[in-house]
């Protein structure tokens, strides 16, 4: 069985940044922390179009509890900062804070 090391998550918003959504990626786990925060710059670039301003980030996940988190909590600040994180029943295991690249901020 192959164990998940990381997770590739994705959220599109509004110029303004207050209207924002999941975004499906075609692949959102990885074995390695390293595999995902190499994929990222790719997802982001091909959700362009998806939504104004794009933002990503690869949270860690512990594989013995991989099968075990139930949810992602996730909020995009007013400057563009994504702030997520999984939890298994409201027990945080993994966090990451990610200010979106330049690159992806806006539709070119």
């Amino acid at each position: 069985m192959e164990h998940i090391a990381a997770l590739l998550f994705v959220v599109g918003c509004s110029n303004a940044m207050t209207d924002c959504r999941e975004l499906n990626v075609p692949v959102s786990v990885f074995e390695t922390q390293e595999a995902c925060t190499a994929e990222r710059p790719f997802a982001l670039g091909d959700l362009q179009g998806r939504a104004p301003r794009i933002v990503g980030e690869c949270l860690a996940v512990d594989p013995a509890l991989e099968d075990d988190y139930d949810q992602i909590v996730w909020n995009v600040r007013p400057d563009g900062m994504l702030d997520a994180s999984l939890e298994v029943s409201g027990t945080l295991l993994a966090s990451a804070s990610m200010r979106p690249e330049k690159d992806y901020l806006s539709q070119q």
